[in-house]
C-alpha cells in the first residue's frame, strides 16, 4: 500500500498515518509517496505511484483536497482497487469542495475503484495489526466492529476502550461516504469471522436502500446496534398534508430500523452495553422481567425504568409463589420485585434466582445487590455463576457500590452475566433487548396471504393519467375515492352535483340525512374553508348548504375553486376514527402512516410509520405501535375491530403507494373502523407536479414485489404453471413442497442429505421465502390451486459482480422442461442486475443439472476450491 502525502513534519496527518502503519505490522509493504523528500521516517520515499516498483492494492491519501482528483486519476490508471481519502476540504466547505467530490467519484466509478472517505479518520483492523488512521493509538483486538461518521468520536471511543480493555474487530471512520457507505460495510462485516456485532454512530443515512437491504440480511445473524445523531431534524414537509406534518425523518428512520431488525439506542454507553449483553446472554422472548433485590429502593427504581420504557414486571404463578414462600423469610415482598431482604446470604440469592428463573411467566431476570453489613457480594456472585446460562432468559446484575463489590462484578462478568452500576440502567438494557427480539421476530413471522384486487392497478393508473393530462396535481374527493376503491378500500358512496337541483336530486336518491362537501380541483382541506356540511335532513337544507359553501368561497376570494359539491349519505355508524396516509421523506421516499384520525389528528399525534410495501405481519406491527391499537382490540365492553381485515386494507393501501408512483401524498381521514366494517369517509390525493419527470420520481427504500417476472409456462405434458417471484406468504406452500422431495433430489440439490425436520424448520423457510428482491430472486412454479412444484434462486455474491443460481424441482415434474425455463429466467434477472457472470456449484454426478446449464450456454469447469466431486457452471453475460 501507499501513503500519498506522507510527511516528516511533526504533528502532521501524513506523518501520523505512516507511523501507525509501520509501527503496527500488518504483513504488507508500505510505500511513502512524497516528491520532495528522498525518505520519510527512514523509509525510502517515491515521487509518485507510477514510480513504485510493484502494483499497489490500497492508497491512503492525505494530500490537500485540490490535489486529490489527480491522485485518484493516477490510482485508476494503475489499477489500484481502493483508496482511503483522509483529506478534508470537500463538500463540507461549500460548492467548490462538492465539485471536487463529484470529479473524484466519476473517476473512481469508471475504474471500478472503491473509496472510503473523504474527511475521515481512516480504518483500523486491530486483529491483523492494520492501522491506516491518524489516531493516537491502536485499538485492542476484539469481536465488535465500530463504524462512525465522526472521526472525533472515534478517537474518544478509542481512548475509552483502551482504559476499559474493550476490543474491536474493525474501527472505521466513513467520513462523507462519497462511495463506500453503511450498506457496503455491513455486507463486508457480515462475512468477517472476527466480527460478532456491528455498532454504528450515524449522522446521515446516505444510500437508504443499500443500508436497509444490507441491514435486514445481516441482522438475522449479527446484532446491528445504532446510535443516530440529530433526532430533532425534520424532513422538508408539504404543509398542506396531514401525513406530511406528522412524519419527521427521525421517526421514519426509527421505523426503518424496526423493519430491518436493527436496534436503535439513545446513548453511546448503551451502544457498548448492548454489544456486551447480546454477546453474553440470550435474547428474551418477551418484555416481562423478574427483579431480585436485597433492598426495596433499588427494586422500585428498576421497576420505574422498566415500565416507563415499555417493559413489564413478570407475574408469578401460584407454584412459584409457594416455592419462594418455602424458604424466604415471612417478610419477603410476596411479589415482583422479589425482596430477599437485607440479610440475604449467597444461598438465599441462588435459590430465589433458580425458582424465579423457572417461572414460565418471566422472560428475563435482574439481580440487584446492595452492600449491607450482612451482605457477601463476592461469595454471592460466585454462587450465582451456575445460573449464567438460563435457556432463553437473559440474566443481568447490578452490584451497587464501589470497591466492596468490584470483585463480585468481575466474577459475574467472567461468568457471562453483564453487570451494571445502577439497576435502572440494567432495566433499560433489558427493554432494549426485548425490543430487539421484537424487531427480529418480525423478520421470521409468516404473514397471511392477501389476494391482489384484480384490475385495480390499471384502473387507478388511467384515473391518475387523466388528471395529469389536464395539468392537475390535486384529485377531487370523488376521484380520490375512486382511486381507493380500485384497490379494494371501501368508501362512502359519493355523487357529484354541479347545481342545487342536482344536489337535491342526488340527496333524494341516496336518502336523508346526507352530507355535502366541496368539490374542487384546488382546495386541499375542505373543512378549513367551510366546505363540509353534515346531517342535512331535507331538500331545503341541501339547497342552503350548497349556497353556503359557494358563498363562503366567494368571501375568501376563491370563487374559482368551486366546481360543485359531492353528496354522500350521512354515516351514523359508530366506531373509531383512524388515519391512513402516505407522504414523501427525502431519504426514504414514500412513507406510510397509521394512527388515530379525525380533526384533532395533529394534536394527539398518535401514529406509527412504516415503509412500503407491507404484508399482513408488517401491517399488524405498525398498528401495534399506536395507543389506539388497544381500543381497536375492544375496550370497556366494545366489540373489537376486524383486525385481519384492517391488516389487509393497509396492505392494499401500501400496494397503491407502490404501484402508483405519480401519487405524491394520500390521506384517508377519517377511516371509520368498527366491529361491523371499515369505511373511508374522506380522502385526499396529491400528484407530483408536471415539472417532475419519470426519472425524478422518488424511489422506494425497499425493493417492491417484482411483478415483471410473473408469467405463465407450459410443461412438456401440456400443464400450465405460473412462474413468479416468491412471497413471504409462501412459507406453508414451501413446507408442503419440501415434503414431496425424494432423498435423491435433496442430495443432488444440497450435495448431501438434509433431514426433513431441518428442511421444513420455520426459521429456515421464513428466510427462504422473505427475499430482498434487490439481492436475491427466488422464482417458484405454481400449479393451479396453489401447489408449488419448483423453486429457482439467484443470489448476488457479495463483493463481486457474480450471482449464483440454485434450482430444485419436484420429482413429479422433473424432465418436463421446468428446470431449463427456471434457469433461463434467472439468467435474464442476472442481466437486469448488471451481473458479469452467473455461476453454480454442482455435484459431478448431477448430470441433469449440468445438461440444463450447457443448453443455456454455461461452461462446466473443474472446481478449483471444493472437493473433486463438484464442478462449477459458469456463464459470462
Amino acid at each position: 500500500m501507499a501513503v500519498v502525502g506522507a510527511s516528516e513534519r511533526p504533528g502532521s496527518v501524513g506523518r501520523t498515518v505512516l507511523w501507525n502503519l509501520i509501527s503496527n505490522p500488518f504483513g504488507g509493504t508500505v510505500y511513502p509517496i512524497n516528491p520532495k523528500r528522498p525518505n520519510v521516517l527512514g523509509i525510502r520515499a517515491w515521487p509518485s505511484l507510477r514510480a513504485l516498483p510493484e502494483p499497489v492494492d490500497l492508497a491512503v491519501i492525505v494530500t490537500p483536497a485540490p490535489a486529490v482528483p489527480d491522485v485518484i486519476r493516477e490510482c485508476a490508471e494503475l489499477g489500484v482497487q481502493g483508496a482511503i481519502i483522509i483529506s478534508a476540504g470537500f463538500k463540507e466547505t461549500g460548492e467548490a469542495g462538492a465539485r471536487l467530490e463529484r470529479e473524484i467519484l466519476q473517476i473512481a466509478q469508471a475504474a471500478r475503484m472503491r473509496i472510503i472517505g473523504p474527511n475521515c479518520l481512516g480504518v483500523m483492523r486491530p486483529p491483523t495489526g492494520f492501522n491506516a488512521t491518524f489516531a493516537g493509538a491502536m485499538a485492542r483486538p476484539g469481536n465488535v466492529a465500530f463504524i462512525s461518521q465522526s472521526g472525533a468520536l472515534l478517537t474518544a471511543i478509542l481512548d475509552w476502550s483502551l482504559r476499559e480493555a474493550v476490543g474491536f474487530s474493525a474501527f472505521v471512520s466513513v467520513g462523507s461516504m462519497l462511495d463506500v457507505g453503511w450498506g457496503d460495510l455491513i455486507d463486508y462485516l457480515a462475512d468477517d469471522p472476527m466480527t460478532r456485532s456491528i455498532l454504528l454512530y450515524m449522522e446521515s443515512i446516505g444510500d437508504a436502500r443499500a443500508f436497509l437491504s444490507a441491514a435486514r440480511e445481516v441482522a438475522l445473524t449479527k446484532p446491528i446496534i445504532v446510535i443516530k445523531a440529530g433526532r430533532t431534524a425534520q424532513a422538508a414537509q408539504a404543509a398542506a398534508s396531514h401525513t406530511g406534518t406528522l412524519t419527521g425523518s427521525d421517526e421514519v428512520l426509527t421505523a426503518a430500523f424496526r423493519r430491518t431488525g436493527v436496534l436503535r439506542v439513545e446513548s453511546i454507553s448503551d451502544l457498548f452495553y448492548m454489544a456486551e449483553t447480546l454477546a453474553k446472554q440470550p435474547r428474551p422472548s418477551g418484555r416481562r422481567l423478574t427483579i431480585l433485590t436485597n433492598a426495596g429502593g433499588p427494586g422500585v427504581l428498576a421497576t420505574d425504568a422498566l415500565v416507563s420504557g415499555g417493559g413489564e414486571l413478570a407475574v408469578f404463578g401460584d407454584d412459584t409463589r409457594r416455592a419462594l414462600d418455602a424458604f424466604l423469610p415471612p417478610q419477603w415482598s410476596h411479589g415482583n420485585p422479589v425482596d430477599v431482604l437485607g440479610d440475604a446470604d449467597p444461598e438465599r440469592y441462588a435459590r430465589a434466582l433458580e425458582v424465579a428463573g423457572s417461572d414460565p411467566g418471566s422472560d428475563g431476570l435482574l439481580v440487584i445487590l446492595t452492600p449491607q453489613d450482612m451482605t457477601e457480594p463476592t461469595q454471592t456472585a460466585d454462587r450465582l455463576k451456575p445460573y449464567a446460562k438460563l435457556p432463553g432468559k437473559p440474566v443481568l446484575a447490578s452490584w451497587m457500590g464501589g470497591s466492596e463489590v468490584a470483585a463480585g462484578e468481575r466474577i459475574l462478568n467472567d461468568a457471562g452475566i453483564p453487570t451494571f452500576g445502577y439497576p435502572d440502567t440494567a432495566a433499560r438494557i433489558f427493554n432494549y433487548m426485548w425490543r430487539y427480539s421484537y424487531n427480529l421476530a418480525g423478520l421470521y413471522e409468516t404473514p397471511t396471504l392477501t389476494e391482489e384486487p384484480t384490475g385495480g392497478r390499471d384502473a387507478a393508473r388511467r384515473l391518475v393519467d387523466a388528471a395529469r393530462a389536464r395539468g392537475r396535481t390535486l384529485l377531487t374527493e370523488h376521484e380520490s375515492k375512486q382511486l381507493l376503491s380500485s384497490y379494494g378500500i371501501p368508501t362512502v358512496e359519493t355523487k357529484l352535483a354541479t347545481t342545487e337541483e342536482d344536489a337535491v336530486a342526488e340527496a333524494a336518491a341516496l336518502g336523508y340525512p346526507v352530507v355535502l362537501k366541496l368539490h374542487s380541483f384546488t382546495v386541499t382541506h375542505k373543512t378549513d374553508v367551510g366546505g363540509v356540511r353534515l346531517n342535512l335532513q331535507g331538500a331545503e337544507a341541501v339547497r342552503q348548504a350548497f349556497r353556503g359553501i359557494r358563498e363562503r368561497l366567494m368571501e375568501l376570494g376563491q370563487a374559482d375553486a368551486f366546481q360543485g359539491v359531492t353528496v354522500q349519505p350521512m354515516v351514523t355508524l359508530s366506531g373509531l376514527e383512524l388515519i391512513v396516509g402516505s407522504s414523501l421523506d427525502p431519504q426514504f421516499g414514500p412513507v406510510l402512516l397509521f394512527g388515530a384520525g379525525g380533526t384533532l389528528v395533529e394534536v394527539f399525534k398518535d401514529r406509527a410509520l412504516g415503509l412500503p410495501p407491507l404484508n399482513t405481519t408488517l401491517a399488524r406491527r405498525m398498528m401495534e405501535q399506536t395507543r389506539i391499537y388497544q381500543a381497536l382490540r375492544g375496550v370497556r365492553g366494545a366489540k373489537p375491530v376486524d383486525l385481519p381485515e384492517l391488516e389487509r386494507l393497509l396492505v392494499r393501501f401500501s400496494q397503491l403507494v407502490v404501484e402508483q408512483p405519480w401519487v405524491k401524498e394520500v390521506d384517508i381521514n377519517p377511516l371509520l373502523a368498527s366491529s361491523e366494517r371499515l369505511l373511508a369517509l374522506d380522502a385526499r390525493v396529491v400528484l407530483h407536479p408536471p415539472s417532475v419527470t419519470e426519472a425524478e420520481l422518488p424511489k422506494l427504500a425497499i425493493e417492491p414485489y417484482p411483478q415483471q417476472y410473473v408469467s405463465p409456462f407450459r410443461l412438456k405434458n401440456g400443464e400450465e404453471l405460473l412462474l413468479r417471484p416468491i412471497r413471504p406468504e409462501d412459507e406453508p406452500r414451501m413446507e408442503r413442497f419440501h415434503r414431496t422431495l425424494s432423498e435423491q433430489t435433496v442430495f443432488m440439490r444440497y450435495a448431501g442429505l438434509m433431514q426433513l425436520s431441518t428442511r421444513v424448520a420455520h426459521e429456515r423457510l421464513s428466510r427462504i421465502c422473505f427475499n430482498d428482491y434487490a439481492r436475491e430472486m427466488a422464482l417458484v412454479a405454481e400449479r393451479k390451486g396453489g401447489e408449488l412444484l419448483g423453486v429457482g434462486r439467484l443470489t448476488r455474491l457479495r463483493g463481486t459482480q457474480d450471482a449464483e443460481f440454485a434450482i430444485l424441482i419436484s420429482d413429479a415434474v422433473q424432465h418436463e422442461g421446468l428446470g431449463t425455463e427456471m434457469l433461463r429466467r434467472l439468467v435474464e434477472v442476472g442481466r437486469a442486475w448488471g451481473m458479469q457472470r452467473i455461476v453454480a456449484d454442482i455435484l459431478a454426478g448431477n448430470r441433469a443439472m449440468q445438461n440444463v446449464s450447457k443448453r443455456l450456454g454455461f461452461s462446466i469447469l473443474p472446481h478449483e476450491e471444493l472437493a473433486p466431486d463438484m464442478v462449477k457452471a459458469v456463464k459470462v453475460l
